[in-house]
């Protein structure tokens, strides 16, 4: 009886291992392909066929030739690599024309890939963006859906000339192209005319943006006029599971079925993939699908004779004829006579010749081998200290004038002590050029430490220039240097600690304890003027101008007083005293970057003034700089702030609060003073210097005011929001009587003279 059990518990234990075999292998008669395209195991088009619902090829036969797509996403696939772990799918191409050439036509409507499993390839594909006038904008979600990335690439040309000197490369001429991040699960691409395709309407009126998979698009001038394709090939990194190869393997879901096979990490670092073991070709995921490559039937043989290529699984020999030595291959010396009748005694010489060395050698290391390691470290040093400028910067500091204190050479140990060896909990931000840790310096300061994390010769050179450019500052609305590190691979800087976060926090982020109650207005006029002083500052009184580059609401910190401290110079350019303009790779923050030096790369004391335009936009609006949640008409600022005002709408682009808040004749004259800084033209534009005088006055005004502009209705407010401009009739535009009249009268002579006398002063 109990030998009958047995037997029905072994049938029953083989039954189940079958069952779990045939679950994890594809089943017989499964269609091998979709159309043209080849689908190998783990992928299969029906239940079955395919190792889970990830790997489901939909194949579509409504049209002509059947068309392949990846499960639930939709997404046509184009190539399946086993060996690479990569999937080629059809990705949209984004388009917005105007003019005859372009019919008009427009796809301005955000379009791209929404992928529920797989990763796009970091390594593998491209952002593009094409045209004469273009902005393109890749925004890049991760797995869970989260916005996690933004990117802008920017094209730009003028003459047939100047694009064919350009032909084949993306560089910014008619081609801008870009590296996709990593971590990246899917994305939606945008395009727009810098100015409304102005420029270039009769010739190129297409702006296109795309993802392409590298080696697949080789820009052509031709592309300009008529790019015809719709989609583009983009790399997609596949993989099995959410394991890694050893947990797949203990828990019984391992997928490398083959004896011959290897497990590999995935790429896109989740889960595994597996491949066949050198020497073997095939698919590593069904049992026996890695077959043995018989290399001795290869063309050309890889051995010298044919006859004497002996194959083995996953591998081969190669022999000599008799009285010849050698490896046999075809490559190197292959086989040749021997001559020599005491190999024998050679070999014997040689062996312990390098038995004697090997001994010397163990003996030594263990008696400098330390002294070794500590010079090496002392040498390392060195290397990395003149790699990221330190005599220069030692010169710049030693040659320092006009300062109390100088910034201070820090050892990697102090700051590794400071900031816990760099704990991922001291992280306080991550900018344009680097991560900021939090530190505690051995003296009790606590201090903000920029790691820069540079991989080439040009952001090293963007360091070394922040560190010059903030030695020479000395200024209490300029965050202050306190000193840097050299020694290690990534150079370091370190700051003044700014406890209060930034303006750009300030003014957008909500439902944090620190940022709940929202500026005053007295306190934002307080901080752009304190803005505009500083950077007037280093535009004309520092020893050789400074221009910031990357003037933001982001790089204003705020100190525990709501005091403005002016940061991130590591975009900033020193200009010699006999130079108005640079010519320079253009750099910045879409959004606040001034269009005229987008299309000429002629940077001016001008760009900042358009960049702190836009920051006094953001101020009276409480409205990001760009925002791809607004409507196309208002998605930058800048553009919406300035026809507000145009058309008369000033009242329904500020910020409420503010309204209530402050006087509205304030109110208009920043408003009016932001837009004269936006201006497309730099030489239309108001110095800093004159920026700062004016919000000085401003601030003055207000703050001294004998009250009779302050008594205005709700009523006059309104229509003198409407109206735009005091300048005009304004009891004659709104109705009021002489007494508010006489009120705004009042307003503007006191203007002038305090104007007049902070000019007259300076």
């Amino acid at each position: 009886m109990a030998m009958h059990i047995n037997l029905k518990l072994h049938k029953l234990y083989l039954m189940i291992l079958v069952a779990s075999k045939v679950a994890s292998q594809p089943m017989l008669h499964c269609p091998q392909n979709c159309g043209n395209l080849n689908i190998p195991y783990p992928f299969g088009t029906s239940k079955g066929c395919y190792m889970d619902e990830t790997f489901l090829i939909t194949c579509n036969h409504s049209s002509t030739t059947p068309i392949p797509r990846l499960g639930p996403d939709n997404i046509m696939v184009l190539n399946i690599s086993l060996d690479d772990g990569e999937l080629l799918v059809s990705s949209p191409v984004v388009h917005d024309c105007d003019g005859a050439k372009g019919n008009h036509q427009s796809s301005i409507e955000e379009k791209g890939l929404n992928l529920t499993r797989f990763s796009i390839s970091p390594s593998k594909n491209k952002f593009t963006a094409l045209g004469c006038d273009t902005v393109g904008i890749f925004m890049g979600y991760d797995k869970n859906k989260n916005r996690a990335t933004t990117l802008g690439c920017v094209a730009i040309c003028s003459t047939l000339d100047e694009i064919m000197k350009n032909n084949g490369s993306c560089g910014g001429t008619g081609c801008c192209q870009i590296s996709v991040p990593n971590g990246v699960y899917g994305f939606e691409m945008q395009t727009w005319s810098m100015n409304n395709h102005s420029p270039v309407r009769d010739s190129y009126p297409c702006n296109y943006a795309f993802c392409v998979g590298e080696g697949y698009y080789n820009f052509k001038t031709t592309n300009l006029e008529n790019l015809e394709t719709k989609s583009m090939p983009v790399v997609l990194d596949w993989a099995v599971g959410n394991q890694t190869c050893e947990e797949a393997q203990n828990i019984g879901s391992y997928a490398c079925k083959d004896k011959n096979s290897v497990c590999l990490i995935s790429t896109n670092g989740i889960g595994y993939r597996c491949k066949c073991n050198n020497g073997f070709q095939g698919n590593p995921y069904v049992h026996g699908g890695c077959q043995d490559i018989n290399e001795c039937n290869m063309k050309p043989n890889p051995c010298i004779s044919s006859k004497k290529c002996q194959n083995f699984p996953g591998s081969f020999k190669c022999s000599c004829p008799k009285g010849q030595k050698g490896d046999g291959l075809r490559d190197g010396e292959g086989c040749r006579h021997i001559n020599d009748k005491s190999i024998g005694n050679l070999i014997l010489i040689i062996g312990l010749s390098l038995s004697l060395t090997l001994l010397a050698v163990v003996v030594g290391c263990i008696n400098i081998c330390p002294q070794i390691r500590e010079r090496k470290l002392i040498k390392m040093r060195e290397s990395y200290f003149q790699k990221n400028g330190g005599l220069l910067l030692q010169q710049q500091i030693d040659s320092h004038h006009g300062s109390s204190e100088r910034a201070t050479i820090f050892t990697v140990e102090e700051l590794k002590k400071a900031t816990n060896n760099y704990d991922e909990d001291r992280i306080i931000g991550k900018g344009g050029h680097g991560t900021v840790y939090k530190g505690t310096l051995s003296d009790g300061r606590v201090v903000a430490i920029k790691k820069s994390m540079v991989s080439n010769q040009s952001e090293i050179e963007q360091f070394i220039n922040e560190v010059v450019v903030l030695s020479q500052i000395n200024h209490r609305n300029v965050v202050k240097l306190v000193g840097c590190c050299l020694e290690t691979q990534f150079p370091l800087l370190v700051y003044e600690f700014i406890t209060n976060g930034t303006l750009f926090d300030h003014l957008h982020i909500e439902g944090q304890a620190c940022y709940n109650n929202k500026l005053s207005w007295t306190t934002r006029l307080r901080i752009v003027a304190e803005t505009a002083e500083a950077l007037a500052y280093l535009h004309s009184a520092v020893s050789t101008p400074i221009i910031h580059r990357d003037v933001k609401t982001a790089n204003i910190l705020l100190d525990e007083n709501l005091t403005a401290k002016v940061s991130d110079f590591g975009a900033s350019k020193l200009v010699p005293l006999d130079q108005t303009q640079l010519t320079t790779l253009v750099q910045g923050t879409l959004g606040y970057l001034d269009p005229e030096y987008f299309q000429t790369s002629q940077l001016t004391e001008k760009s900042d003034v358009y960049s702190f335009g836009v920051v006094l936009a953001e101020v009276l609006t409480s409205k990001k700089a760009l925002s791809f949640l607004r409507p196309e008409v208002q998605r930058n600022l800048s553009m919406y702030f300035v026809s507000s005002i145009d058309e008369d709408r000033l009242d329904q682009i500020l910020d409420s609060d503010i309204v209530s808040d402050a006087n509205v004749v304030y109110i208009i004259e920043v408003a009016n003073l932001a837009k004269r800084c936006l201006r497309l033209k730099g030489q239309e534009r108001p110095s800093m210097k004159e920026v700062a005088m004016e919000l000085e006055g401003i601030r003055v005004m207000e703050k001294h005011s004998l009250g009779g502009a302050n008594n205005v209705s709700k009523e006059e407010t309104e229509c003198f929001l409407k109206v735009g401009s005091p300048t005009t009739n304004f009891n004659v535009d709104c109705g009021v009587g002489s007494s508010s009249s006489s009120a705004f009268s009042r307003f503007y002579n006191m203007q002038n003279q305090i104007l007049e006398s902070l000019g007259a002063g300076r």
